[in-house]
């Protein structure tokens, strides 16, 4: 019997806080520098991409950054959303992307072996997440804020990924040759409502099934505007949000990818190289 998948987000939240940003004008600037990354990281791949599926981004921002470029014929890209993924055809695509949803998927592992599966052979998985540093600033302040009121506090920025259990979750799915990176950037704003705003208009609003967290009562939010102010603001008096990116990108097993060597199957002994590279270094200090 397979282990039951822990629920941690709730899709019907995530679908209505992405509708309601549509509606009301999407603050697309972090999408926007995702989907550049996304065409500067293909540009080493020399290689035609006839099927492509873009799993879960947002307003279709990948796919289209990707006809735009001229990597992908328009016919060839295809938009699914994360929460609508049942099974997905074996060996269909050659490249599957996927921009700033698997932060709210609650069986990833699950999603990348299929995705793997999906995957032609030597097909690319190429997709980006916030990361765990992502609203550091905003956890701190609200959990200070409400337990200072309330004595008690509730996870109101749900915990995401880091890069090293992101690497391993790559492994886990089967997938070559895999590689994580993540890059930092901070944006300032005026007031931590400013930020709400801001994410509100990128549809991340909470979205966890966690219904037994008291709604945050004005108190909570005006001590936690403090908390922002005083200890993470700049000179000019504006706050610092941290987001973070995290890269995966890993291919589907192809015969004609590079192998690591066998266990036992080096032509040099270890202790012979050390010792080499010690008479060199003797050689080198005494000229």
């Amino acid at each position: 019997m397979s282990a039951q998948v822990p629920q941690l987000f709730d899709p019907v939240k995530v679908r209505m806080a992405l509708n309601r940003a549509q509606r009301q004008g999407v603050e697309p600037f972090l999408l926007e520098r995702a989907s550049d990354d996304l065409i500067e990281r293909l540009v080493p791949v020399l290689r035609d991409f006839e099927t492509v599926l873009d799993i879960g981004t947002p307003g279709n921002a990948f796919s289209q950054a990707l006809i735009r470029s001229g990597r992908v014929a328009p016919h060839a890209a295809k938009h699914i959303g994360a929460e609508d993924i049942v099974t997905l055809p074996v060996q269909s695509a050659c490249l599957i992307t996927s921009g700033m949803a698997f932060q709210q998927i609650n069986d990833l592992p699950g999603l990348l072996v299929q995705l793997n599966r999906a995957l032609k052979p030597d097909g690319l998985l190429l997709a980006c997440f916030p990361g765990g540093d992502t609203l550091r600033e905003l956890r701190d302040v609200l959990l200070r804020a409400e337990s200072e009121i309330t004595g008690a506090a509730a996870l109101r920025v749900f915990p995401m990924i880091d890069v090293r259990a992101a690497g391993q979750l790559l492994q886990r799915a089967g997938f070559a040759l895999p590689v994580v990176d993540s890059e930092k950037v901070t944006v300032r704003y005026a007031t931590i409502f400013s930020l709400f705003k801001d994410l509100r208009a990128m549809g991340a609003t909470a979205a966890s099934l966690n219904r037994q967290a008291p709604p945050l009562t004005r108190a909570i939010l005006m001590r936690a505007a403090e908390l922002y102010a005083h200890d993470y603001a700049d000179v000019d008096g504006k706050i610092r949000a941290t987001f973070e990116f995290i890269w995966i990108s890993g291919w589907a097993p192809h015969e004609s990818q590079q192998k690591p060597l066998k266990p036992g199957s080096a032509k040099t002994r270890l202790a012979d190289a050390l010792t080499d590279m010690a008479r060199g270094n003797a050689k080198t200090s005494e000229n």
